[in-house]
């Protein structure tokens, strides 16, 4: 039987900050974007803060009605890594089966270091005293038979804690929890299986599985396996990539987008970036664009479609998601934030001809301008209307060509 721990880092962010300025674990504190470029939200917030009701996601102005005394610190994702790079290191002592899950989380397959190191219990107990006194911040571990029961555990007991899943417990363990606790189910799965009398993760492992696959299609199937105890999806090694199955970018606008003019200079940003990565990876030419709108009351929604024709150039990514926002939104409420991310990757090779093609001559373009950047900077070259409009909304173009990612499964 396989022994699968799952490490999770307890308020990461926070917890970083505070060892950095040791006289702030007195008060409560959040980490936030910055809220002079509209991320002002909490990311992340110490014990004393969460117990005084502030939560992530919370708007800023929010967090400081509820809790005036709060010490927000503006994110510093370098040093972040830093210490993410570090407890990493710990981990490789004790095998070389490791998967990330985000900066603050991983899976650790630790079967065969038993034999070397102790039990599951024994090889959390060590990982956590040495990320204590190592590090200087703590960590929460699961320990299971597979990765989802792992993470399950993890998240029971915080902070600085260990808890052990069996074969032989997990059904008292597990079963009694809310639906939402088991791991891919978020807030509109919640509502789907909440819909069909669902509410514990018992109540998901005792459904008939047809009838599940009936309601939520595929999926279904998933969250039933999980809710027993029966995926046997492994924990990679290091260095070992999931295959890419979809490549995206969001960005939030310094100002508010009122019509397609404006949002086309966000989206031209957006496509550039997306197009310029499908090349950098490898993943051959996208199908599905999808696009992610979010406006100014925070409402959101995706859509996206499938073409006929695959593509990977920004020309052709900038005019189809431009398509969707024309034909979805209306913009009686401005935009705050856009993405747009592409999937169903082809890479079957194409017989194109050498003559008058404009797809080659795209390509081109887009190949020729990632080599003016990489040598002279991303600023050295841009399309006319970036450069002539982009200072109506405030925007930077060179910054704003930072990556935000847009998740098992995706």
């Amino acid at each position: 039987m396989r022994t699968i721990l799952h490490s999770d880092l307890n308020n990461f962010y926070a917890s970083v900050e505070c060892k950095r300025n040791p006289y702030w674990k007195e008060y409560p504190l959040c980490v936030c974007g910055n809220p002079r470029d509209r991320h002002g939200i909490v990311l992340a917030k110490n014990y004393i803060a969460k117990h005084m009701g502030i939560t992530t996601g919370m708007p800023l102005w929010q967090a400081r009605q509820i809790c005036p005394n709060i010490i927000c610190v503006i994110a510093n994702f370098d040093e972040y890594l830093d210490y993410s790079r570090r407890v990493r290191k710990i981990y490789e002592d004790y095998t070389d089966r490791i998967e990330p899950f985000g900066i603050d989380e991983a899976w650790l397959d630790v079967t065969e270091s038993a034999k070397l190191f102790g039990s599951g219990q024994e090889i959390a107990d060590t990982i956590r005293e040495r990320i204590k006194k190592e590090i200087g911040i703590t960590a929460s571990v699961g320990v299971s038979y597979n990765k989802i029961f792992a993470k399950l555990g993890s998240d029971m007991r915080k902070p600085d804690a260990t808890t052990i899943i069996t074969k032989d417990n997990f059904k008292t363990k597990i079963w009694p929890l809310p639906v939402q606790a088991l791991l891919y189910v978020g807030k509109a799965t919640k509502k789907k299986v909440n819909k069909l009398g669902i509410e514990t993760i018992g109540d998901l492992a005792n459904c008939s599985v047809d009838y599940l696959i009936d309601k939520l299609g595929v999926w279904g199937k998933y969250l039933w396996e999980f809710a027993n105890g029966l995926d046997n999806s492994p924990v990679k090694k290091v260095g070992q990539h999931s295959i890419i199955k979809s490549v995206g970018n969001s960005m939030t606008a310094p100002k508010d987008i009122y019509d397609l003019t404006q949002a086309k200079l966000v989206m031209t940003i957006l496509a550039e970036s997306v197009s310029s990565r499908m090349r950098k990876y490898g993943v051959g030419k996208a199908y599905t664009v999808s696009i992610y709108l979010r406006d100014n009351e925070l409402g959101s929604f995706m859509r996206r479609h499938k073409y006929p024709t695959s593509t990977n150039n920004s020309f052709d990514l900038i005019q189809r998601s431009m398509e969707m926002i024309k034909q979805y939104y209306n913009f009686k409420k401005p935009l705050r934030s856009l993405g747009i991310s592409v999937s169903d990757f082809d890479k079957s090779y194409e017989q194109l001809s050498f003559f008058d093609n404009p797809q080659i001559d795209k390509q081109k373009q887009d190949i020729v301008v990632e080599q003016i950047r990489k040598k002279h900077g991303f600023s050295a070259i841009s399309r006319a209307n970036i450069l002539l409009e982009s200072k109506l909304i405030g925007l930077d173009i060179e910054n704003s060509h930072t990556i935000h990612p847009l998740s098992f499964f995706r």
